[in-house]
């Protein structure tokens, strides 16, 4: 072995393959390996949230034989670690040439020219892969006490979370599957989490947004939803109903391994909120809202699961200083985890009063929004008015149904169904959409 010559070596996984020991083995063989391993925010950023935070991870890598110290790398870019560092050789599998990493790639291999190190491209082990292995391990993530943490873990590592609507198995597989790479970046863009509507189950199931719909078969819509996918939950709650029953009900989400429900300050017969004004919108007490809160926080048996309020004043029409009292009080008072700032305002600027004034006041506490109504900002807008979560409610039922009534008319018209050829999936790519494991 070459004295004193630094090799680094990134890696992001918290599942150890022969392939990393591999890796790790040639590199020992050229000088000391330094093991730049991804933060939990760099790995988030890009996949999924790891199993094991990084402090494990790191003293998993330094207890491996050849590996003389571990270090943090903050992004995906080795940037600022090769350049404190200087290592005579960067050593990576040669499976990095193409796709979210090749940008990376490209980066290190114009920094070592500076510096005079060189890249070590190692055969990429065949048959074994951390994605191969994670897919193994679906059944593992499912599970709900693994399920549950993490929507509050998530919150700890990326700057917002992304959550869209699934009322089936099948639109929960398309919020699991669904993924984009950006062209300049080649970040990778997928939702963090599924939103759980009240008014898409609702609908699907043909019926109104009033509550109909009881907790027994809005769990059989989540049992659905969990046994094809693993990405948190949270639970539209609509009012919580009495205050007997909601500590109930908290403990059954609990146990199914949903992470948060989030429960709307109103009383009475359920109005859908986008109603406004339009309809009769009546606010609950905030004190007595607050002690259903309270009391559903208490009935917790693990730290995991989150209570969110929705505060509903600006749906009433009541202003943002009534919004502000009531976020008090459930904070204070309900011990709620975060709070869901709802309008149906299209310009975003009472949204964006409520929040700039509520992060001076609370700048840590998670605020969900809803831009149904407001949907020409970006969520990097939304996040900069303090947003931690963001949640697409009812996108795809809204989109599934004009196609289908579309199709549906068409074959009418034509008395027969060739005209919907084109904008019907093949049969046998509908039987590939299931996967045959779990």
């Amino acid at each position: 072995m070459s004295e004193n010559k630094q090799v680094y070596i990134a890696i992001s996984a918290d599942i150890i393959h022969n392939g990393h020991i591999n890796v790790i083995e040639q590199g020992a063989a050229l000088g000391d390996v330094v093991i730049g391993l991804l933060s939990d925010d760099a790995i988030a950023a890009y996949k999924r949230a790891p199993l094991l935070d990084w402090d494990t991870r790191a003293r998993v890598f330094a207890s491996i034989k050849g590996v003389t110290r571990v270090v943090k790398q903050e992004t995906l870019s080795y940037a600022d670690n090769l350049r404190a560092i200087r290592p005579t050789y960067v050593v990576h599998g040669d499976d990095w040439k193409s796709g979210v990493q090749s940008q990376v790639r490209e980066e290190v291999v114009r920094i070592l020219a500076e510096q005079g190190g060189e890249l070590i491209e190692v055969p990429y082990t065949r048959d074994v892969s951390a994605t191969s292995l994670e897919r193994q391990l679906r059944s593992v993530y499912g599970t709900p006490d693994m399920r549950r943490g993490k929507l509050r873990q998530l919150l700890g590592l990326k700057p917002w979370i992304r959550a869209i609507e699934a009322s089936n198995g099948l639109t929960g597989l398309i919020a699991e599957n669904a993924r984009v790479e950006d062209a300049a970046t080649g970040a990778v863009r997928e939702f963090d989490a599924m939103w759980v509507s009240s008014l898409c189950d609702s609908t699907f199931k043909g019926k109104p947004d009033i509550e109909l719909v009881d907790l027994t078969s809005r769990v059989n819509t989540i049992n659905e939803i969990m046994e094809v996918t693993t990405k948190p939950i949270i639970l539209d709650g609509d009012t919580g109903g009495r205050t007997e029953h909601f500590t109930y009900n908290v403990r059954t989400l609990e146990r199914l391994g949903v992470s948060a429900i989030i429960v709307e300050d109103k009383t009475g017969l359920k109005q859908n909120s986008l109603f406004g004004t339009d309809v009769q919108q009546t606010l609950d007490d905030p004190h007595e809202f607050a002690r259903k809160m309270h009391a559903g926080k208490a009935a917790q048996a693990t730290r995991d699961f989150m209570i969110f309020a929705r505060l509903e004043s600006l749906i009433a029409g009541i202003g943002v200083d009534d919004a502000l009292e009531r976020a008090d009080i459930y904070l204070h008072e309900g011990g709620v985890d975060g709070l869901m700032i709802h309008s149906k305002q299209k310009d975003g600027a009472e949204i964006f009063e409520f929040s700039d004034r509520f992060r001076q006041r609370y700048p840590k506490v998670p605020l969900i929004f809803v831009p149904t109504s407001y949907n020409q900002f970006t969520e990097s807008e939304l996040a900069d008015h303090g947003a931690n979560i963001i949640i697409y409610a009812n996108h795809l039922l809204r989109s599934a149904y004009p196609a289908m009534m579309e199709t549906a008319t068409t074959i009418l018209t034509a008395g027969r169904s060739k005209e919907v050829d084109d904008r019907c999936l093949p049969i046998k790519e509908v039987l590939r959409l299931i996967p045959n494991e779990l």
